[in-house]
């Protein structure tokens, strides 16, 4: 589990740095600036679960075919493509959307010069979708083979010429203009086709990948193949979705309170975003061995990898909780300039929020490798509803009614945040634990898998 989840954990840590690389730059050109890139980001968050949640579909069914065997090659190539072609599909519908983000915004209640900056981000970030979405696909392949190493390699490349693209479009360098939140948005968009580019040319380079083929009849559909991503992607994306969603909200209720709010609330979630990319990594560790093993038909590998991925995230996030309480002021000071008075009081802010973070940890590492090692069995409309209900039936009217029925501000959102989650993660290892008495069992997966091959 380590040898696979390491590289992927990695490297959704250096996809994660992008983000923290491109705030911290922001937070030296003013807090409005970096405010607007938060809000702008959410909102673009907000629909990323759509793509991604396409993208993932794939990587439980790859690993599944791999664990076959039977006509692996052929299918994990058809997957591959049906995944591009959703990808494609989804980046349609939300770009005239995220186009029109100021008035999505002001309507949401941001001030009118937050809401106009945060339009300039969107327009600027929102060509990632597409490549990402065609990177993630292509890492889920990867996953699939248990070859997370050239992902890896390609993302660390993408966060070294993102800090550059960042530092030379936010600030004007080599005689460009300066194009502060724009700026920042442009270089994510860059960086995103160095990602999908770079892992595409290893793929189709590399002489024991390239006998796949992944690009070989393109144009050919798979409709069946086409439909069983999105029956397994939707459920995927509109977890994500719940989950991103209510941490969106949480943001957006911080601009009802104050800039000071929201930049704390930006350095405290990116933070613990960075944290949560190490359990992200076991996650989809789990998903593909655990799909390789119900692929298949054995269970005992398949249980033996959910529970190993399970142990390691609550490790690692009791280590991260650690340091959150411990040093936050340190932690802090990486983001915020303390002897702004402004950066002042949202530092002082920003520590708060962090301890909060601190006593969830361990709850996201459980409730997001759960549900990867459910994902591997193909099971993804239950989690969804677990997200629903945590995030949105308790989290969120917990949040509202602390912050602003109790007054407790922005301690009173984190509280709520904690509360979900942890419902979350309950539920989640609760369903793991009892997978056969739901009737999860690999044997029966597999069985149902090799219908239509016998058909």
């Amino acid at each position: 589990m380590l040898g696979l989840a390491w590289p992927i954990a990695l490297t959704n840590l250096s996809q994660m740095a992008m983000v923290a690389t491109d705030i911290a730059f922001l937070g030296r050109v003013s807090a409005e600036a970096m405010a607007a890139a938060t809000i702008g980001g959410n909102l673009f968050y907000l629909f990323f679960p759509l793509v991604f949640g396409v993208a993932m579909a794939t990587a439980p069914m790859l690993a599944q075919a791999r664990g076959r065997k039977l006509h692996h090659v052929r299918d994990m190539r058809r997957t591959v493509r049906q995944g591009f072609w959703g990808c494609a599909l989804v980046c349609a519908l939300i770009w005239p959307v995220l186009w029109h983000a100021e008035t999505l915004l002001l309507r949401i209640g941001q001030t009118p010069e937050i809401a106009a900056l945060g339009q300039e981000y969107c327009r600027a970030i929102m060509w990632e979708f597409l490549p990402f979405g065609w990177y993630m696909v292509l890492r889920g392949f990867l996953a699939a083979l248990e070859r997370p190493l050239p992902a890896l390699v390609v993302a660390v490349t993408a966060v070294l010429l993102n800090a550059l693209f960042a530092w030379v479009l936010i600030f004007g360098r080599f005689g460009l203009p300066a194009l502060g939140v724009a700026g920042a948005g442009i270089a994510s968009a860059l960086s995103g086709c160095v990602l999908f580019l770079g892992l595409l040319g290893v793929i189709l380079t590399d002489r024991r990948l390239r006998r796949w083929q992944l690009l070989g009849r393109f144009w050919r559909p798979d409709w069946p193949r086409f439909r069983e991503i999105f029956r397994i992607g939707i459920p995927i994306g509109a977890a994500f979705l719940f989950e991103i969603g209510v941490f969106n909200a949480a943001a957006f209720m911080m601009g009802w309170i104050s800039t000071a709010s929201v930049a704390a609330h930006a350095v405290a979630i990116n933070l613990a975003s960075l944290t949560f990319m190490v359990p992200m990594g076991l996650s989809q560790a789990a998903t593909a061995r655990v799909g390789i093993a119900a692929g298949a038909g054995d269970d005992t590998a398949a249980g033996r990898a959910g529970w190993t991925a399970l142990g390691l995230a609550a490790c690692f996030m009791a280590c991260s909780a650690t340091v959150m309480i411990a040093m936050p002021h340190v932690l802090v000071r990486i983001f915020l300039d303390t002897q702004d008075v402004a950066g002042t009081e949202a530092a002082a802010l920003a520590v708060r929020f962090l301890t909060l973070a601190g006593l969830f940890q361990i709850a996201d590492g459980l409730q997001t490798v759960g549900a990867g090692a459910l994902r591997g069995l193909s099971d993804t409309r239950v989690p969804m509803l677990y997200a629903a209900l945590g995030y949105w039936g308790i989290g969120f009217p917990l949040a509202i009614g602390l912050a602003f029925g109790a007054g407790l501000g922005g301690p009173g959102i984190w509280f709520g945040l904690l509360a979900g989650l942890v419902v979350v993660a309950t539920l989640m290892v609760r369903r793991w634990a009892g997978r056969g008495r739901f009737g999860l069992t690999p044997g029966a997966l597999r069985g149902a898998s090799m219908q239509p091959e016998l058909a």
